[in-house]
């Protein structure tokens, strides 16, 4: 006995071996990860501003480095409610249960099924089960249990549950994206909010300047010193004061309907909180923006066109198995009986067993049709790749030259503002001592209060810049938005 035994194992054992090495065996080229050529360093202006960009670890919450406590409540209510982002998690849910039903053909699929029923069948067609001819009714007990399950030996399967897990990955990384922008457009709509708002405070103060210089007019046309011009040229410039301020107040309505909308919110619902006037946040001198190294595993458009890349290639083995015999093992075992008595007894079983056996032999083409198809989605969602990456290096090089122009540019405007001020100043000495007109006043003034809202506008370009800056770099939904999960976590 023990030497039959001996003599069946060498057998076993290449039939396991030979199973197993089929099952290994996987049509189709394997993913390999593009190779991009990174930049050695971040582009340097010829002419660099005050604050600087350094390449030291980058803030993921780079929100807070404004040091607004509004802007941080904002965005972790952005996190929370956009509605954008929500849809974002469904259709990553809907990704995971795609995969689900994917992968679950690697697996035996198992059933068991019952029936009763009471039957009569016709005395003229085929035969009757009764043995009655057809002329009584009888019942019929029938329960079971199948099994049916098919050999990847070419890997088709596991490349459609290889392509279903890449997909996955794209929809990770659309989410991730999303959340960037939200991150992006809230810091964003909240900048632009306090420059109008800041704005609107300049504005008001030139208009209070404006009537006191109205009133000081009227003064002296009632001494007999100004005239009748002058008088009117002033009021002129309190009305044309006064004109930019309905304007700004539509834009300050209107941008804190977009930040509502982003929070999910109806219109109008922060008015009472982001009404009041509150001034531009600054970014501090120095920005650490990380390293070249690292945009690849930062920008969620890079991740994605990656996963695409990588679910495309796994579609040519899938096509490629399409070629070859697919092999399923099936099996069911059960009861049937026409009493019920007789029901599961040794004389009612029924069962089946054997494999199945498919081979496509002509098709017209369809599946040598469907696998160039396959590598040429391949090759195009290569091609997007590169395209992607380059785009986000030249975005990146952008945003950091408009963030050093921004700077520039502020200081710039920092001084004309405060020569401005001094030449109003003097301007208005000369006219009380009748050196100058009234019109050369006016004209000071209008300078005055162009300069100073462009100095806002710099001052916000400034923000913005930088929040460009980071959305370039693909930073911030890694502190809320986990690499392996997709649940939001606390962005606080």
């Amino acid at each position: 006995m023990n030497n039959s035994v001996g003599r069946r194992w060498p057998s076993l054992s290449f039939g396991t071996l030979l199973i197993t090495l089929l099952s290994a065996c996987t049509v189709g080229p394997d993913f390999q990860r593009p190779e991009v050529q990174p930049i050695d360093q971040w582009s340097t202006p010829r002419t660099a501003a005050a604050s600087q960009v350094v390449p030291a670890q980058m803030n993921e919450r780079w929100w807070e480095v404004f040091n607004d406590p509004t802007l941080t409540a904002l965005t972790r209510r952005a996190v929370t409610d956009n509605l954008d982002l929500k849809l974002a998690g469904s259709r990553l849910q809907q990704s995971r249960a795609a995969r689900q039903v994917i992968t679950s053909a690697q697996y035996p699929n198992t059933s068991a099924t019952g029936s009763y029923a009471r039957k009569r069948n016709s005395g003229e067609g085929l035969n009757d089960p009764s043995g009655h001819g057809g002329d009584s009714a009888f019942n019929l007990w029938d329960a079971g249990f199948s099994a049916s399950w098919e050999l990847d030996l070419w890997g088709r399967v596991r490349r459609e549950a290889e392509a279903a897990e890449a997909n996955v990955e794209v929809a990770q990384n659309d989410r991730r994206g999303v959340l960037l922008a939200v991150l992006a457009e809230t810091a964003q709509d909240y900048l632009q909010l306090r420059g109008v708002q800041s704005t609107r405070a300049v504005t008001e103060q030139n208009l209070e300047v404006a009537r006191r210089s109205l009133r000081f007019t009227q003064l002296r046309l009632a001494d007999g010193v100004a005239t009748d011009l002058d008088v009117a040229e002033a009021a002129a410039q309190v009305a044309a004061v006064e004109a930019r301020l309905p304007a700004l107040q539509q834009r300050q309505s209107q941008l804190i309907n977009a930040l509502s909308l982003l929070v999910g919110q109806p219109p109008q619902a922060l008015q009472a909180e982001l009404s009041s006037d509150a001034p531009v946040p600054q970014a501090p001198r120095q920005v650490a923006i990380g390293l070249p190294s690292q945009l690849a595993e930062r920008r969620p458009d890079i991740r994605q066109a990656e996963a695409r890349l990588h679910a495309a290639t796994a579609g040519i083995g899938v096509a490629k198995g399409d070629f070859y015999p697919r092999i399923t093992l099936s099996g069911n075992v059960g009861s049937q009986a026409m009493q019920l008595s007789d029901f599961g007894s040794w004389g009612s079983r029924a069962f089946g067993i054997g494999p199945q056996f498919s081979l496509p032999l002509f098709d017209g083409g369809r599946l040598r049709g469907m696998l160039h198809l396959r590598e040429a989605q391949q090759q195009e969602a290569a091609t997007a790749y590169q395209q992607t990456v380059l785009k986000a290096w030249h975005e990146i090089d952008d945003q950091l030259s408009a963030y050093n122009a921004s700077q520039l540019r502020r200081d710039s405007l920092a001084e004309a503002v405060r020569q401005n001020q001094l030449a109003l100043r003097t301007a208005q000495q000369q006219y009380v001592e009748g050196v100058v007109d009234f019109v050369t006043v006016l004209t000071v003034q209008g300078a005055l209060l162009a300069t100073q809202e462009q100095l806002v506008d710099s001052s916000t370009s400034v923000s913005l810049a930088m929040v460009g800056l980071y959305k370039a770099l693909g930073g911030g939904w890694e502190s809320v938005y986990p690499v392996t999960g997709g649940a939001t976590s606390n962005p606080a």
